[in-house]
């Protein structure tokens, strides 16, 4: 018994003999030094201004083609969809009655030109028997009557019988303008009239077409007052717009500011905006949404800040933290008036010169010491040498 439990008593003596008597290693890769941070240096500079508004596409042109003639369709001359010129057949009424009238109005007119000669020379015989007086004046008066009332007629025939050939022309009916035309209403056989209200198809004119914008006269009269304080310039020449299609991609082709309401509509409280785009592909169809991307106009001493270099504090203002020159972090609130791209524009808070930090400072307080390097998006994530805990990556460049 005894032989067995001295190899166990001298395991556990020699296990704890090693576990009391070694001493601890010391940690490895403490930072040394400041934590570093990533900033960019504000610099005021021009900045263009620019506003997204919803629109609506409007063509530039539209007729509604409607008879103008009453009669029975005899043809239909062009396909549905279809591109049509100005002044191209498009429907064919029955021309009959239309050709009958001309001829009577030709025989009225013949007829009426045929009594002329005769009343002219019974006129004049009687002016030389009045001189006379072998007929009295009174006879004479009314045969120069006579032939003025045939003269008369004549031009009444005349315009009886344009206006026979005009009628007899609108049997023909065609494109007042050119453009895309749409579905007929009305087929091969239907009736027609003069005067009826529905059109027998449309026509719209999508090259160039319209956008129709819808801007708050609240922010117009902001953006007026601006531009009368010297706050905002606006170049010379037609304002450029930009458009946003439905599906989110940007219309390749810019547009032009043309027309902005005298009145603001009461019910909504907006002023109407038109702008024209080309169309030549006819990408662009009317009623379609799109967003209009307008220039307002450019501040010439604007500020830039990326917003993630702001945060919100507890009450939600906007702030940053910014390198001093004592080499320490300082927060700053902000006074922003809106993102540009990746940015704020800031309007109160900042000067020019101001480094605020962008990276690397997530995990420090205000007033902790910190090297500074000058942030770039290229630079963003890259861990710079013996960074400290809380630094972001970023080449090692001392904060001047």
């Amino acid at each position: 018994m005894k032989n067995r439990m001295a190899p166990l008593a001298l395991a556990l003596l020699l296990s704890a003999c090693g576990g009391g008597g070694g001493e601890q290693q010391p940690q490895q890769g403490a930072p040394q030094g400041p934590p570093q941070v990533g900033f960019v240096t504000v610099q005021a500079q021009p900045v263009t201004l620019t506003t997204q508004l919803p629109g609506r596409t409007a063509p530039y042109e539209t007729s509604d083609v409607r008879p103008q003639v009453n009669g029975l369709i005899l043809a239909r001359l062009f396909q549905e969809g279809d591109y049509v010129r100005q002044g191209q057949p498009l429907y064919r009424i029955d021309p009959s009655p239309y050709q009958a009238s001309v001829a009577s109005a030709r025989a009225a007119l013949s007829r009426a030109q045929a009594s002329i000669a005769s009343t002219r020379n019974l006129a004049r015989r009687y002016g030389e028997l009045v001189k006379i007086n072998a007929i009295s004046r009174q006879e004479y008066e009314n045969a120069v009557t006579g032939a003025q009332q045939a003269q008369a007629d004549i031009a009444a025939q005349q315009a009886a019988l344009r206006q026979a050939q005009i009628d007899l022309s609108r049997t023909t009916i065609k494109a007042p303008i050119s453009g895309r035309i749409g579905r007929s209403v009305y087929t091969t056989g239907a009736l027609v009239s003069a005067a009826q209200t529905e059109a027998l198809t449309t026509i719209q004119r999508l090259d160039p077409i319209y956008v129709d914008i819808q801007q708050s006269s609240a922010d117009l009269l902001k953006l007026r007052q601006q531009i009368l304080d010297g706050d905002l310039s606006r170049g010379s020449g037609a304002a450029r717009v930009r458009l946003k299609l439905e599906d989110g991609s940007t219309y390749p082709i810019e547009g032009t500011l043309k027309f902005t309401d005298v009145t603001v509509d009461p019910a909504t409280g907006t002023q109407a905006i038109r702008a024209v785009f080309a169309n030549p592909r006819g990408l662009l169809l009317p009623g379609m949404y799109v967003r209009a991307e307008l220039v307002e106009g450019t501040k010439a001493n604007g500020m830039l800040v990326p917003q993630r270099a702001v945060t919100r504090d507890p009450k939600g203002s906007a702030t940053v933290l910014v390198v001093g020159a004592d080499g320490k972090l300082a927060p700053r609130p902000l006074t922003t008036d809106r993102t540009i791209g990746d940015a704020w524009l800031v309007t109160g808070g900042l000067q020019p010169g101001d480094k605020v930090v962008v990276e690397g400072a997530q995990m420090l307080q205000p007033g902790t010491p910190v090297k500074g390097y000058p942030w770039t998006p290229q630079t963003a994530g890259a861990a710079p040498q013996g960074a400290a805990p809380g630094a972001a990556g970023g080449p090692q460049a001392q904060a001047k």
